[in-house]
């Protein structure tokens, strides 16, 4: 199983490309009718845009879908001195979109790409339309504690099993299968990068929880958990609740990333969110 495949089997997205920013090389992939409704898609924390590439093909039937490699992950740049705070990349994500011309969007994070998400609706709210959040944890309390220890400067570059321990609550049980090319991904990553984006989404949530950031913001927004959530308690998806109009849907079955486990399912509530919301 590859969790990347786009649509007739192919990695590589309809167009694939490089923005140069003054912080670092940003990687940007574009799928759909460039004249429809914009999607942007962000991953999580140590992943990567080919991460939503099951999901893509179900979405471009209707959307303009674009996703980012966040600085630190996939083909974006890593610079030693850059900075990785969630504010940082949401301005990069906002400045991406610039550049390719989008003046309004809709858009998606699964798991800490929905923190991301967040800042950037509070920074551009012109420019985001509506939020949808994936097993986004809304605040630090909601957080399951974890058995496995982290990856240390001394275990760099991580082994595919050390890899698989720390990815495996990504899923919702321990023998989910994790593709290779996951593996290959995170290890591809330096360790100053990965260790600062493993503490960036905690310290913007330790500021304020992601609730009452974006119930002051007026933005439609939809919240899917995966019920099997193994980082995330699945019922802190009730915290939501406040956001006026919020939509909270759970999928049975699924754990912390039903962009790959269930990704048909995803798409069906994404796009149902979405043609009400553009």
């Amino acid at each position: 199983m590859t969790i990347f495949d786009g649509a007739n089997g192919d990695i590589e997205a309809t167009e694939s490309s490089t923005l140069s920013l003054d912080e670092g090389d940003l990687h940007v992939y574009q799928d759909g009718p460039r004249d429809a409704p914009a999607l942007l898609l962000i991953h999580g924390t140590a992943a990567s845009a080919r991460w939503w590439g099951l999901l893509v093909p179900l979405l471009t039937g209707s959307h303009r879908v674009i996703r980012i490699d966040l600085l630190g992950h996939g083909r974006s740049g890593q610079p030693a001195d850059g900075s990785y705070a969630i504010p940082d990349q949401a301005r990069r994500a906002g400045a991406a979109l610039d550049r390719l011309g989008v003046e309004r969007a809709v858009v998606a994070g699964h798991s800490s790409g929905g923190v991301v998400a967040t800042a950037l609706a509070e920074q551009r709210p012109d420019l985001v339309t509506a939020l949808a959040l994936i097993n986004t944890g809304p605040g630090m309390d909601a957080l399951i504690p974890q058995e496995s220890a982290a990856i240390g400067p001394s275990q760099w570059p991580p082994s595919d099993e050390l890899i698989r321990q720390f990815a495996g609550t990504g899923f919702s049980r321990p023998d989910y299968p994790i593709p290779q090319e996951f593996a290959d991904e995170l290890r591809g990553m330096s360790f100053h990068a990965f260790a600062a984006i493993m503490q960036a989404p905690r310290q913007y949530l330790e500021e304020q929880a992601l609730p009452d950031r974006l119930k002051v913001l007026g933005k439609p927004l939809l919240v899917i958990f995966g019920e099997e959530d193994r980082r995330w308690r699945s019922s802190s998806a009730a915290d939501y609740r406040v956001v006026p109009g919020a939509k909270v849907e759970l999928l049975p079955g699924a754990g912390h990333s039903p962009i790959v486990e269930d990704p048909q399912r995803t798409a069906e509530l994404l796009l149902t969110f979405t043609a009400r919301a553009h």
